[in-house]
């Protein structure tokens, strides 16, 4: 073999392995991607069923109910538009209580049940996840727009 046709092989080996190498790592990327939804969107069958997603809102008042076991937590998180149940084993976080903001990942269950891997709380007075305030914001804004409705319509 002449020292020209070695040099193509092995820069055609080298496009090859970097090729492969990419490939393997936008896959790994892709499967450890997981989007946020909303409720009212989970509901509206918008979410994966078969992927890990995040949802997140307000935790519904009077709805965290606790397990014999210590660890599973069930509770609504709601976008006041659309609410769902999340089931949870696990430590909470200590910022978790109802009427505050929160963002869970896991998987949809058959039942509509959102199955959570992790749960994560707001961590101050101020601060709520850019997501959950965008979807809260669009859902309260829609309200006033149906309010506005009903009141030019009974006028």
């Amino acid at each position: 073999m002449k020292t020209r046709q070695q040099r193509l092989i092995f820069v055609g080996l080298a496009i090859l392995g970097v090729g492969a190498a990419s490939a393997l790592a936008v896959s790994a990327l892709n499967s450890n991607i997981s989007y946020f939804f909303s409720p009212s969107q989970v509901l509206a069958g918008e979410a994966p069923v078969d992927r890990v997603f995040r949802v997140g809102g307000l935790v519904t008042p009077g709805t965290i109910l606790r397990q014999e076991d210590g660890l599973t937590v069930h509770f609504d998180v709601t976008d006041n538009a659309g609410t769902v149940t999340v089931a949870y084993t696990g430590i909470l976080p200590d910022l978790f209580s109802e009427g505050q903001g929160v963002v869970t990942r896991g998987r949809l269950e058959p039942g509509g049940i959102f199955k959570a891997e992790e749960v994560l709380a707001k961590h101050d007075e101020e601060y709520m996840p850019p997501e959950v305030a965008s979807t809260l914001h669009t859902a309260h804004a829609n309200e006033v727009a149906d309010t506005a409705h009903t009141i030019e319509a009974s006028n």
